[in-house]
């Protein structure tokens, strides 16, 4: 449970968290500014993509579009297909989104004020923290996924971390151990958690505060953070056709709701017409966070003018080949399996 002490009690513990960081820091390039364009697009690559992985991602994100304008003008696809890579393209989605909004609501101008950042779409409490704190001076915490284990561990606070007001209750007890300069704080407590207070095989010894973390003096450090709530994963069956003639075949994109928003598919049905024009099939499996998918691809090659042209009539659809399908964005199992005719 929650220390009751003044929270001066506890200050020491942030004061050694940010030397730690001092002289520990990664080098990473969103480190080196206070833009807080570049600070929200990196919080957002980075919420479901570990750092190694997302750099070079980020990096050419920002190359293309270097500031809200830029964004708020390109097209939603071009956006969508610099995100390739990254996978969760509502993210994609939703800052493009909000890059008009701070055209239009914010006369191009970022907000400032923690209230206005998190009425930005697809920004949620742990992201307007992270901005207004670091690029701002705002006293927030940027409670994530780190600031659960490390304060939890530190506390040994067996609060669940899945129930819903877990942000606010954890908010609390950073302040108890937050010093004056938030953002760097926050910037701590990142790295904290990810190079020393790691999820599993935490690197104790060398943890700046082992002295006043009560689990580790417990012996019970793999028993925080504590999370019941379990998401459930669904299994899912799909079904796609890949209607093609020579080097051309027929794609849509897909609509604003469910999974791999905006992004471009083969058909997921076909007239009985286009039945015996069936070659093979193939069942692909993948996963995504709370599902598991069963995708089966069925080969359907056109040997007929007359059908390959009654179907690209058809307005709804879309005429790809090869090479063009490299400029849009498709889900992950569908891309493979363009790559994979290609080389065959």
């Amino acid at each position: 449970m929650k220390p009751k002490k003044n929270s001066t009690d506890f200050l020491h513990i942030g004061h050694k968290i940010q030397t730690w960081y001092s002289k520990n820091a990664r080098d990473l390039p969103f480190r080196n500014t206070k833009d807080p364009y570049k600070i929200w697009i990196c919080e957002i690559v980075f919420q479901q993509t570990r750092i190694a992985q997302g750099l070079g991602h980020y990096n050419r994100f920002i190359e293309r579009f270097p500031d809200v304008k830029t964004l708020a003008e390109a097209n939603e696809n071009e956006v969508i297909l610099h995100w390739k890579g990254l996978g969760y393209y509502s993210r994609a989605i939703n800052i493009h989104k909000a890059s008009k909004q701070i055209m239009t609501e914010f006369s191009g101008i970022f907000p400032s004020d923690y209230d206005d950042i998190l009425t930005l779409k697809g920004v949620g409490k742990y992201t307007a923290a992270a901005v207004s704190s670091i690029c701002f001076g705002e006293r927030r915490a940027a409670v994530d996924g780190n600031f659960y284990r490390v304060l939890s561990r530190i506390f040994a606070d067996d609060f669940d971390v899945s129930q819903t007001n877990a942000f606010s209750y954890f908010s609390e007890l950073a302040f108890l151990i937050m010093p004056e300069n938030a953002g760097d704080f926050n910037q701590a407590m990142m790295d904290l958690g990810s190079e020393i207070c790691r999820p599993k095989n935490p690197d104790c010894g060398n943890c700046p505060v082992n002295d006043d973390c009560l689990a580790f003096a417990l012996g019970k450090v793999s028993e925080f953070p504590v999370k019941t709530k379990k998401v459930k994963v669904e299994n899912h069956s799909l079904k796609y056709y890949f209607v093609h003639r020579n080097n051309q075949f027929i794609i849509q994109q897909r609509g604003d709701d469910d999974i791999w928003k905006k992004l471009y598919e083969f058909l997921p049905e076909i007239s009985s017409e286009l039945v015996p024009f069936i070659k093979n099939a193939k069942t692909v499996n993948h996963k995504l966070t709370h599902r598991n998918l069963s995708i089966e691809i069925f080969d359907v090659e056109i040997n007929s003018d007359l059908v390959w042209n009654e179907i690209i009539s058809n307005k709804n659809l879309i005429v790809s080949d090869f090479e063009d399908s490299q400029k849009r964005s498709f889900p992950k199992p569908l891309e493979n399996y363009i790559q994979n005719t290609l080389k065959d």
